[in-house]
């Protein structure tokens, strides 16, 4: 499937500059090039054939894709359907390593590849590999130490008996409100299975009867950033195709980059005649978790004493638009105390695989994160996305506050607060 750059996308950045403050790469850089408006005007030099893709190769590979630009601009350029057009003709030029194109259609690619990964991983776990690994530095040989880093956050993992005990349909506490299919997720799921379940368990609760629909995969956000068009393509079709069955009113899930692939479908497959009006249809329904909630609202919580604080998803906020609902359930928690995390609108550097593949500027963002973070004085800081959850972990633990900061996903923290409305142990 050959991908090239829209020349009217392009032509619609007028170089005024909003874009240049709001870009991450750009503050650390302090180069034109780092910018939004820098990469566009190279990719117009390839799009003009005055420069290869490949001489492009280092600033697109540097970008985070937060997308923070998107709303900085006046001219309302669609940035990131650009940048992934031209990470994909870079891919058709300098492909990804086999072992990563495998990964991505094999492991990430198919219902059956995350699941083996959930038990793999649980595996590796149980039997102290991991504890080897670290002895022989062996993941750092293997993958670099960005991909180090982030195996060190992991958690311990849900067992193959937990994840098997999972239902395919949940049904609401007292009337039913709405039918709600849930979005599972790959990363999502394989590391942050009790979160998902703690998702499961508000929404009905809340009235929500909840389908988990069969055949479900990856939202193809892995593959859309790495330049896969085509794979991220499948993913689509396949999530589309499952969730239609559903007779869902909202699709949900709790990983804010997902989420915003799931919204984006109806882009994705916009010149496509069979799959446009599936796939608008699809993106009409998807939800955030967060967002349901208070849609759902006011919700019984019981005491939650403590400070919290908020680390915005990227694609949660820039794409989806969802900022407020974390922040007003977050502060409708009683003994809640809330305070604005400085700069929570900037990426915290993980940006999907980027914590991985440009590890050194990842955590330098990372480590200007955490500061701020202390400087809060919160004892808890809550995230919406499952790469953010992972690479705040790392950097709570690396900036020695593990023991004075707790890093939840805002599903586990409602779920907590729900519970101990109704006499539960949290």
């Amino acid at each position: 499937m050959k991908v090239h750059i829209s020349e009217d996308m392009v032509l619609n950045c007028m170089r005024c500059g909003f874009c240049l403050p709001a870009c991450p790469t750009y503050r650390y850089k302090q180069v034109e090039s780092a910018s939004p408006r820098g990469r566009i005007a190279l990719m117009r030099a390839v799009m003009e054939d005055k420069l290869d893709i490949l001489d492009i190769a280092n600033q697109l590979d540097a970008c985070l894709g937060c997308r923070a630009c998107e709303p900085a601009c006046p001219a309302g350029v669609s940035y990131g359907a650009i940048l992934e057009q031209g990470r994909a003709q870079l891919v058709q030029a300098r492909p990804l390593p086999g072992i990563v194109r495998w990964a991505y259609r094999y492991l990430l690619g198919t219902p059956g590849g995350i699941k083996f990964s959930g038990w793999a991983l649980w595996l590796y776990q149980k039997l102290g590999l991991r504890s080897l690994a670290h002895a022989l530095n062996l993941v750092e040989k293997i993958g670099g130490k960005g991909l180090a880093d982030m195996e060190r956050a992991i958690p311990p993992v849900a067992s193959p008996a937990r994840r098997a005990a999972r239902k395919r349909v949940y049904p609401a506490a007292g009337n039913r409100r709405y039918r709600v299919a849930f979005f599972l997720g790959c990363l999502s799921d394989i590391v942050f299975f009790e979160t998902n379940q703690n998702a499961i368990d508000v929404l009905t609760r809340l009235g929500c009867e909840i389908v988990v629909p069969k055949g479900q995969g990856c939202c193809g956000a892995v593959h859309s950033h790495a330049g896969e068009h085509a794979m991220a393509v499948e993913q689509a079709k396949r999530n589309i195709a499952a969730f239609e069955q559903s007779g869902a009113d909202f699709i949900v899930g709790t990983a804010g980059g997902c989420g915003a692939a799931l919204r984006e479908y109806d882009k994705l497959l916009a010149d496509d005649p069979e799959w446009a009006d599936r796939a608008k249809a699809f993106s009409s329904r998807c939800r955030d978790f967060s967002e349901l909630v208070e849609q759902l609202g006011p919700i019984p919580m019981g005491d939650m004493t403590g400070t919290y604080t908020y680390q915005d998803s990227c694609h949660l906020r820039n794409v989806q638009k969802v900022a407020a609902p974390p922040r007003n359930l977050l502060k409708a928690m009683p003994g809640a105390r809330f305070v604005e995390l400085p700069e929570a609108d900037r990426c915290c550097g993980a940006a999907g695989t980027y914590m991985i593949t440009q590890a050194l500027l990842s955590d330098q963002i990372l480590d200007d994160k955490t500061e701020k973070v202390a400087g809060t004085g919160a004892s808890t800081l809550v995230v919406a996305n499952t790469p953010c959850h992972l690479e705040m972990l790392e950097g709570i633990e690396r900036a020695g506050l593990a023991d004075k900061v707790k890093v939840r996903h805002i599903a586990d923290v409602i779920a907590e607060a729900v519970r101990k409305a109704s006499g539960e142990r949290a």
